[in-house]
């Protein structure tokens, strides 16, 4: 049964995340992960097995989009108990190119957060895009219903 204070304070907690993304404070975006963490993003290498490989991932998606970053949780479902949350939801990401052209696209996003000493931190989060079977392509103009 899920514990609704724990899930409230993980709602806040992403709405802080999300300002953090939108702000493109990769320090304060770090400030939510904890030290073990494992991470799977729609972009890069298959995985990421440190928070400092993770920091250096965010800061490059910054830098690829040098302009405003969108960054809009939708459709977001949190279960948690005493020790450990779990929580999905649909993500509209990107941002403007250096020529001003928006380039965003709707992703989806698992997280797992284990309450520690220190609060509540992501322990694992998985970032991914629908694949094509027979063309093997992403299907990024997917959008929710």
């Amino acid at each position: 049964m899920t514990d609704h204070k724990h899930a409230q304070q993980i709602r806040q907690l992403l709405e802080a995340w999300q300002q953090a993304v939108t702000s493109k404070d990769v320090k304060a975006i770090m400030q939510f992960y904890s030290p073990p963490l494992r991470a799977f993003d729609a972009m890069g290498p298959l995985q990421f097995n440190s928070r400092d490989a993770y920091q250096q991932h965010w800061q490059e998606c910054m830098e690829y989009c040098p302009g405003t970053f969108c960054f809009d949780i939708h459709q977001l479902e949190v279960q948690a108990d005493n020790e450990l949350a779990f929580c999905h939801f649909l993500n509209l990401a990107g941002g403007t190119d250096a020529e001003g052209q928006q380039h965003v696209c709707w992703l989806r996003c698992t997280q797992c957060w284990q309450l520690q000493t220190d609060g509540w931190k992501i322990i694992h989060e998985h970032f991914s895009v629908p694949v094509d079977m027979e063309s093997g392509l992403g299907q990024f103009e997917l959008k929710p219903e």
